[in-house]
């Protein structure tokens, strides 16, 4: 396949997570929420977790912003719904490497890792990590917070 054409498919699938986000909404039998921004261009993002024995049984994500921003929490709650905690972790950190540039096996990611373009764009970057580092600060929020 023609590298243009690749490019065509990656974009493809960010616009479609963007536009048909996946868990999309609020979670009622959430133990754990988060709401992050991104000072830089307004986006803002809810993350609501249901964590059960190390485990997140469920997530769903709210909040607005741009394309990337929005594509990239839909790709993370398709790759981390069912996972450790500990692999959420090691995913939150491979999608931090890879947002940088970094040589990292992607595989774990998920269509997230169609993302990995983004780090060419640096303004970018902090629209691509603000799911990643919500469900980072979330999962390691203590229940009285």
């Amino acid at each position: 396949m023609a590298l243009s054409r690749m490019d065509d498919l990656y974009r493809q699938v960010i616009l479609d997570h963007s536009d048909n986000p996946h868990h999309h909404g609020e979670l009622s039998n959430a133990n754990k929420s988060i709401e992050l921004k991104n000072p830089t261009c307004g986006d803002v993002l809810t993350l609501d977790l249901d964590i059960e024995n190390d485990v997140i049984k469920d997530m769903a994500f709210g909040g607005y912003g741009c394309t990337i921003s929005q594509a990239s929490a839909s790709m993370m709650t398709d790759a981390v719904i069912g996972k450790k905690t500990s692999e959420a972790e090691q995913m939150v950190q491979t999608f931090s490497n890879m947002i940088i540039g970094e040589d990292v096996d992607t595989d774990s990611l998920e269509d997230a890792a169609v993302l990995e373009g983004v780090s060419k764009f640096p303004a970018r970057i902090k629209c691509a990590t603000l799911a990643w580092k919500a469900l980072h600060k979330a999962m390691n929020k203590k229940d009285s917070e």
